[in-house]
């Protein structure tokens, strides 16, 4: 049987006696999507954060695509082929929606921003940037203000800066957050395609998405994994349903 792609072992992260990663061990298969799920406060977004480069970790290791980048920066990371998105977007609102995509290519490509007036132009930074956007449905709008377009289309330029480094892996961080029930759908299929493509692995409280689309799933409880193993298996946990599951399912979206 091959690796697995990522390979995340004992990771342990505290921060000033909240221990947010508690001795965590996972491992995602290259093509699958494995989601992580858990309530507010199971050490999601730091384990994330941990994988992408933005936190390090207090202990454990990460090794990826067979080399250890535990003590990797983010753009090495990037390089490698580890890509993430973020809770909350963070555009340039008065730039178009290609010239964010382009400045995300820039920086994949290690190019200095010192030179964004001529990058304008670079052909080299332009049709990745516009390929990035056909793949998540804004190629259309690609020469508009990133102000004009909606939130969860903010979402879909997010997922496009994301894909512009041509990642083998995508750390996607609640995706979902703020949308409404179209917009979700919309999401749903764009992450159904793209796992066709790549290795994601997917925090997300919407549990009508997760059980859609993951192959997998790990739950978080405190920054332990109480439970791993395909959909079917985690809804018929009894740990996990009184941890999270019950929870989540009671309030309808998956909120918890």
């Amino acid at each position: 049987m091959s690796e697995p792609l990522l390979q995340v072992e004992n990771l342990a992260k505290r921060f000033e006696g909240i221990v947010a990663t508690d001795d965590l061990t996972l491992n995602v298969a290259a093509g699958e999507l494995h989601a992580v799920i858990g309530p507010n406060g199971a050490g999601k977004t730091t384990l994330i954060s941990q994988l992408g480069g933005q936190l390090v970790p207090d202990s454990g290791r990460i090794r990826f695509a067979g080399g250890d980048i535990t003590a990797l920066p983010m753009y090495r990371r990037s390089a490698l082929g580890l890509a993430r998105s973020f809770q909350i977007t963070s555009l340039f609102l008065d730039l178009s929606v290609l010239d964010n995509v382009a400045l995300a290519v820039q920086a994949h490509a290690g190019h200095s921003f010192r030179f964004w007036r001529n990058a304008r132009l670079e052909t080299g930074l332009r049709q990745p940037a516009r390929a990035a956007l056909d793949r998540v449905g804004l190629g259309a709008r690609a020469d508009l203000p990133a102000s004009a377009l909606s939130h969860g289309e903010h979402r879909q330029i997010e997922l496009a800066m994301a894909l512009a480094g041509s990642p083998r892996m995508l750390l996607l961080d609640e995706p979902m957050a703020g949308l409404g029930p179209e917009e979700s759908a919309r999401m749903v299929e764009m992450l159904r395609a793209l796992k066709k493509e790549l290795t994601i692995l997917l925090v997300e409280h919407d549990m009508e998405a997760v059980f859609a689309l993951a192959d997998r799933i790990t739950v978080l409880v405190y920054g332990r994994v109480i439970a791993s193993g395909a959909p079917a298996d985690i809804r018929a946990n009894a740990a996990v349903r009184d941890a999270y599951l019950g929870e989540a399912e009671a309030e309808g979206a998956g909120h918890g």
